[in-house]
């Protein structure tokens, strides 16, 4: 039977999504998330970025680290409602759910509260500003469960090499962490030991950490085998035009960003800002002749990768114009207090982030193994015909 052919292929090496399109795509749904304070549109947007990750992440060990971020983000809007109402807020109101005993402070401690009346007001803000935080660590674990790092590190321009080695090891260190931790706790069930208490924790600390330890003086002797940090001879010319280029771009972004955010230099913020980035641009350039390295069978920019990211880019957009015209539905009022409403534009934006769910790549299934490009399906054995009566 033929593939339907609106239905995406299974991913293998050559149609593999780029790493840097799910990042994009990320950076869209978290750059919306910063834009309100609904939680509808929040849980929305968390609900959009689970599906993705349900669809498209592999077997790998950093594509199982999506639900500690989203443990991270109940610990995070825990700890903001919890230092709402031991502290107070500036949210003021009239509903006063419960009054805590007020700790009296000096007099250069004021302004600051411990203690005292808590409203419903102040906890519904607290809960909705945690909200939007927590939303914004979960689109980046959304990213880091489905991008590869080593092969985000291949498309890195040759002068932010280094930098990327070092963004890359940091990245992947949590979530390989946490495999061992599994991989350690689902032995000592194995072995009929316990897995809670102080003393598994003891138990289990130590070979991860072991782990972790061989880890890093493996990848450092392959580092060091494979030459890096070794940089080529350049000309003093270039290497301080790339200095001056880098840096001068630089401060025209700053100066561009600035413009734009202000009143007075709205005129000139454009032209700045993209003088900065082409300087930027060119001294990236230049300084990636000093790292002398090649790329083995680069990763492709496809139509597929321009989908995702405009996936992402375009729920930016539409939330950022919806930001304009919406402004009461995407930051509903906390007083007085009501349900909040789901608009019904911003939404339909959000929805858009699903389509990397659709057009992505889909994981290959880890009960099939792959078979080589090429090969061709092996015929079944043929059966012994049965011999004649003499």
């Amino acid at each position: 039977m033929s593939r339907a052919p609106w239905r995406a292929p299974v991913a293998t090496r050559s149609n593999a999504l780029h790493a840097g399109a799910w990042w994009l795509w990320a950076l869209g749904l978290a750059t919306a998330a910063s834009r309100t304070t609904n939680p509808l549109l929040l849980a929305l947007i968390v609900a959009v970025a689970g599906y993705v990750v349900a669809a498209r992440r592999t077997d790998a060990p950093w594509a199982h680290a999506f639900r500690f971020f989203l443990a991270l983000g109940a610990v995070v809007v825990a700890i903001r409602v919890l230092f709402a109402i031991v502290l107070g807020s500036p949210i003021g109101g009239t509903t006063v759910l419960f009054t805590l005993p007020e700790v009296p402070l000096p007099d250069w401690a004021q302004g600051v509260r411990v203690g005292g009346r808590v409203t419903g007001e102040a906890v519904v803000f607290a809960f909705n500003d945690g909200l939007r935080l927590a939303t914004l660590l979960i689109c980046l674990g959304a990213a880091n469960a489905l991008a590869d790092p080593a092969r985000l590190l291949k498309s890195l321009p040759g002068a932010l090499y280094e930098v990327g080695v070092a963004v890359v090891v940091a990245m992947t260190f949590a979530p390989r962490l946490v495999a061992d931790l599994l991989r350690t706790r689902d032995a000592r069930r194995l072995r009929g030991r316990s897995d809670r208490g102080a003393r598994a924790l003891v138990g289990v600390a130590r070979p991860v950490l072991e782990g972790a330890l061989e880890r890093s003086v493996a990848l450092a002797a392959a580092m060091d085998a494979r030459g890096y940090g070794r940089t080529a001879d350049v000309p003093p010319g270039v290497r301080r035009a790339t200095t001056a280029l880098t840096l001068g771009g630089l401060l025209g972004v700053c100066a561009g960003s600035y413009g734009l955010l202000a009143a007075e230099g709205a005129a000139l913020g454009v032209p700045l800002l993209l003088v900065g980035l082409a300087a930027a641009l060119a001294g990236l350039w230049l300084g990636g002749r000093r790292s002398a390295r090649t790329r083995y069978r680069p990763d492709r920019w496809g139509a597929r990768s321009w989908l995702v990211s405009g996936a992402g880019a375009a729920v930016a957009a539409l939330m950022a114009w919806a930001a304009a015209d919406h402004a009461e539905a995407l930051q509903p009022p906390v007083a007085p207090l009501a349900a909040p409403e789901l608009p019904v534009l911003p939404a339909a934006a959000v929805l858009l982030g699903l389509l990397p769910a659709v057009v992505a790549p889909r994981p290959r299934d880890p009960a099939r193994p792959a078979a080589p490009p090429g090969a061709r399906r092996a015929a079944p054995p043929s059966l012994p015909s049965p011999r004649s009566p003499e």
